[in-house]
């Protein structure tokens, strides 16, 4: 039986990062699996959680057992009605509003974190920016920079400040892209922050092992997030994640599994590693 591609209605939004209650249709972000308690009494901090992936990893870690400290750029609304969700999951939820790409900001949101639940287990690096180009005189260096310091430096600056609060056993799962593999005409910057992220992961992997903390990434294909529509037109958006093998786009809750899973002990022999749900393309690893 032939796969049918899946088409979206074209819709467009004109300010990153996006959305979600203005998408249609709307993500599906709630866990299609019953809680196990695979992460009873740790606390996961989430960085973009308040739409897209990662307000489907915040849930579905709640639903696991992990209380959440969530932080966002800007998007008040989603960011409520994703603590809203955590709430119905019998979790604990703190929201911290801000800008990762400041490393103040990642000190004060961790140590207000540590100081609300008493420590951090589970680090989720999700939250990143990505603008459409279509030529090289579009990048420019305030753009470039911009682009590294929300998707890559972030990175370095949460796990400075997370790490010392961490206990052996606990996990970094950084958010990479399959544009790390395969690049993308019109996300030059954005492709190449997200192959520096699994180079980052691979390093800190190596680094962090002997303190017992496991770090790995999951790399995404097509999915339906608020920054599909906030980054290409309309027409592009309507046809997104049609070219994959499965023909169409993926719901942020067929991703969040994977960062449960690497967040979970039946994840302990696994680091420096990368997980691709992306529809059914082969990349290297």
């Amino acid at each position: 039986m032939k796969v049918e591609k899946q088409t979206l209605p074209p819709q467009h939004q004109d300010h990153q990062p996006g959305i979600e209650s203005r998408m249609n249709p709307r993500p599906d972000f709630m866990p299609r699996f019953r809680g196990s308690s695979r992460l009873r009494d740790k606390v996961a901090l989430v960085t973009g959680g308040d739409s897209g992936i990662g307000r489907a990893v915040a849930v579905a870690m709640a639903r696991e057992g992990a209380r959440i400290a969530l932080l966002y750029l800007e998007e008040k609304g989603d960011a409520q009605e994703t603590a809203d969700a955590i709430t119905l999951e019998g979790s604990q939820v703190e929201l911290f509003v801000g800008d990762i790409g400041s490393e103040q900001f990642c000190r004060e949101a961790v140590a207000q974190a540590v100081a609300r639940f008493g420590r951090i287990d589970i680090l989720v690096n999700n939250a990143g920016e990505q603008h459409a180009v279509k030529d090289l005189d579009e990048l420019t260096e305030e753009r470039i920079t911009r682009t590294f310091r929300t998707n890559v430096f972030s990175m370095f600056f949460l796990a400075k400040a997370v790490v010392p609060h961490m206990p052996p056993g606990s996990a970094i799962i950084n958010t990479t892209s399959i544009t790390a593999y395969r690049g993308h005409t019109q996300l030059i910057d954005y492709s190449a922050t997200k192959g520096a992220i699994v180079t980052l992961t691979r390093s800190l992997s190596q680094l962090l092992a002997p303190r017992g903390i496991r770090v790995n990434a999951v790399a995404p294909g097509p999915i339906w997030t608020p920054l599909i529509p906030a980054s290409f037109d309309a027409k592009k958006v309507s046809t997104h994640g049609g070219d994959t093998p499965l023909g169409r786009p993926g719901q942020p809750n067929e991703v969040a599994s994977s960062f449960v899973f690497l967040a979970s002990d039946d994840a302990s022999y696994m680091t420096g590693q990368v997980l691709h749900p992306n529809g059914g393309e082969m990349v290297g690893s």
